[in-house]
């Protein structure tokens, strides 16, 4: 998708485009993308927030970190102006991730990946999150990957893979009837608490 890689059959495409046919400029700019291990540059929250879109305004980001429930920014002293170290390490992993997140949120992307990017967040932090993003990409693509089930559970498709191979495609319900894989994981995700 962020072209790292070109398709070596068929065509990855991008509200109708082929990615090949756009430059790399363009795709990063129609893609947002957050990783599971979410880096944060030094200087401020805001600062980070403007990475996503420079012409941010309070507004806007007092917004993607409500959606990205980020709030505890406002309980700083400084809020916005809250130092961040390089990396984020003055925040926790979960910190990090839900600040990545509202990056991203900055950006009005036309395609989100969030690449297990809710893997630090507690079960409830990750159900609100999750809820806030349905409203705030509801007119853009999203791209999921996660290991939890309880992240992907109300997806309109899951890919099931397994060693690099497709061994599944659906609905949650249509996965749990045909799929062993997926049904052995949420299986034992269940037993284990997820």
């Amino acid at each position: 998708m962020l072209r790292f890689h070109d398709a070596t059959k068929g065509a990855i495409r991008l509200n109708g485009i082929d990615l090949r046919d756009l430059s790399q400029d363009d795709i990063r700019g129609r893609i947002a993308y957050v990783p599971q291990k979410a880096w944060l540059f030094s200087g401020t929250v805001a600062s980070n927030l403007r990475f996503g879109n420079e012409d941010a305004t309070e507004a806007d980001m007092l917004h993607a970190l409500e959606v990205a429930q980020s709030t505890f920014v406002l309980d700083q002293p400084q809020g916005l102006d809250t130092p961040v170290a390089q990396g984020g390490t003055n925040f926790s992993g979960g910190q990090r991730q839900r600040l990545a997140i509202a990056r991203a949120l900055m950006k009005h992307a036309d395609l989100y990946i969030f690449d297990d990017s809710f893997s630090a967040l507690d079960f409830k932090t990750d159900a609100a999150l999750r809820h806030a993003l349905q409203d705030e990409t509801r007119d853009a693509a999203v791209l999921i990957i996660a290991q939890r089930i309880s992240t992907i559970l109300h997806a309109d498709q899951i890919v099931v893979l397994k060693d690099g191979e497709i061994v599944g495609l659906g609905t949650h319900d249509e996965l749990m009837e045909t799929c062993e894989v997926y049904r052995a994981i949420a299986e034992s995700q269940m037993k284990g608490g997820e």
